[in-house]
């Protein structure tokens, strides 16, 4: 049986460029399907988080207007999550994950991984662990790529000519934080030397470059998560 570990931001709030303090958390949508198809397919998945605190979903994600109007599929996340509580609040603590017990490391969005895994120490260990193994694969959506910040060896940035996507500077832009944000997660990306890809705003797009898996939007969630699995199938 695969092994997924499901990084989740254990940040409750985003700093922004003023200091103010904007709500925030995981983005459930990026939660809920790829957490839903792993354990349909017989994977194992642990939830861990810095700290080992409880992941909270940002309640943006939980609203019909985040979600195409769709207020069906809204109460279908907060049914999933409802029913996902005792797994979410079971979460390990970071700090104590030893990468070499797992196949599979995904890293969930939402403006929460800006605030703390963007600068997290485990995080990088975790990916420097695993990133450069054909055996595991990596794997992250949305804002979730701003994880692979600290990933570096030698000062030398591990996703370093890698092929990837991740929320874009055009969609941050729309949401009206692209002026707000200390920084643009696209804009890190190309200048640390990623080679980006991307789909228009708000599509489903996601870029599979050996091991590692990126989905740009909370729309790529269900595309992210079958090209993992499909990955894991051939592994």
């Amino acid at each position: 049986m695969k092994k997924v570990l499901m990084v989740i931001t254990g940040a409750r709030f985003w700093e922004l460029k003023d200091g103010s303090k904007h709500p925030t958390g995981f983005w459930a949508e990026e939660f809920v399907v790829p957490d839903r198809m792993f354990r349909e397919a017989g994977l194992e998945v642990t939830i861990a988080t810095p700290g080992g605190v409880t992941p909270v979903a940002d309640e943006f994600s939980l609203v019909p207007e985040t979600n195409n109007n769709d207020s069906d599929k809204v109460q279908e996340f907060r049914s999933y999550l409802a029913d996902a509580k005792e797994n979410l609040a079971a979460a390990v603590a970071l700090e104590e994950v030893d990468p070499g017990d797992y196949d599979i490391i995904f890293v969930p969005g939402g403006h929460g991984p800006m605030q703390d895994l963007a600068t997290n120490a485990d995080i990088k260990r975790i990916f420097e662990a695993t990133l450069d193994d054909p055996s595991k694969i990596v794997a992250s959506l949305c804002h979730g790529p701003a994880s692979f910040s600290t990933a570096t060896r030698e000062g030398q940035w591990l996703f370093k000519g890698r092929r990837l996507t991740a929320f874009l500077d055009e969609e941050e832009t729309q949401v009206g934080f692209a002026e707000k944000a200390p920084w643009l997660l696209e804009s890190r990306l190309r200048e640390y030397g990623a080679i980006f890809e991307s789909g228009p705003a708000w599509g489903s797009y996601v870029v599979v470059d050996g091991n590692l898996v990126t989905g740009q939007n909370p729309a790529s969630a269900e595309a992210a998560a079958q090209a993992v699995l499909d990955l894991a199938a051939r592994a």
